[in-house]
């Protein structure tokens, strides 16, 4: 009988303990996000943890949004996430057309917001997974709800991978162009911004016709996008 009540005993303990961890875990992305809220952390992504952690070197120097040319974060907007200041991390417009198209059979496109983006780099972990996307989307409306969107665009533009082992918008402006991120030009800014959804693949230093012609596009979209970059000036 004392043995069946140690075991038990053994047995509670260790449920607590398994509960008290996930807990902590489901939490440490709240702690995180009230902590990024000031200028003076500079956060890193999950992958720069992991090249740490392996011995991969890798470029990022953080800078302020203010060192940052305007028109590559209105080309990443453009590109990436044209409603990002009127939505509250989720783009339910957008996500409810992937849905419809997704169910009646048709070709589907990513629907990941900025803020979705930037907590994926966080705090998760990469490739597709629909578990991840799962945690992605509340993460992001709370991340959305904590931290002011100016400063969500510049953790976003500074954890970013614009190449293999370059994150963020100076490693990328100077590993591309050989030049500081506050003074690329329109053309460079749309060619970085269209490299982010496959930066392993693309090269905006030396892009295909393909490439080009999508940077047109994103180009002429940042030049007019007048209210809609409102919240980042």
């Amino acid at each position: 009988m004392a043995r069946r009540k140690r075991r038990k005993s053994r047995w509670t303990t260790w449920l607590r303990r398994v509960v008290a961890a996930c807990m902590a875990i489901a939490l440490l992305p709240l702690a995180l996000s009230l902590l990024y809220v000031w200028p003076a952390i500079h956060p890193v992504s999950t992958l720069m943890v992991r090249d740490l952690v392996t011995g991969t070197s890798y470029q990022r120097r953080w800078v302020p949004i203010e060192d940052i040319a305007p028109v590559l974060i209105h080309s990443v907007m453009m590109s990436e996430d044209g409603q990002f200041c009127s939505h509250r991390g989720i783009d339910w417009g957008e996500l409810n057309v992937v849905i419809d198209d997704a169910l009646s059979g048709e070709p589907t496109r990513g629907a990941s917001t900025i803020p979705m983006q930037t907590v994926k780099n966080l705090f998760l972990w990469h490739g597709r997974s629909l578990l991840r996307k799962a945690i992605e989307a509340p993460l992001a409306l709370v991340f959305d709800a904590i931290v002011p969107k100016k400063r969500i665009m510049e953790i976003y533009l500074n954890i970013v991978e614009w190449a293999p082992g370059v994150y963020g918008a100076e490693a990328a402006a100077q590993h591309h162009f050989n030049r500081s991120a506050g003074k690329l030009t329109r053309r460079q800014s749309a060619l970085l911004a269209v490299t982010l959804p496959n930066p392993v693949e693309r090269n905006p230093a030396k892009p295909s016709k393909g490439l080009n012609r999508l940077a047109s596009i994103i180009e002429k979209r940042a030049a007019g996008a007048g209210d809609y970059i409102g919240c980042v000036r």
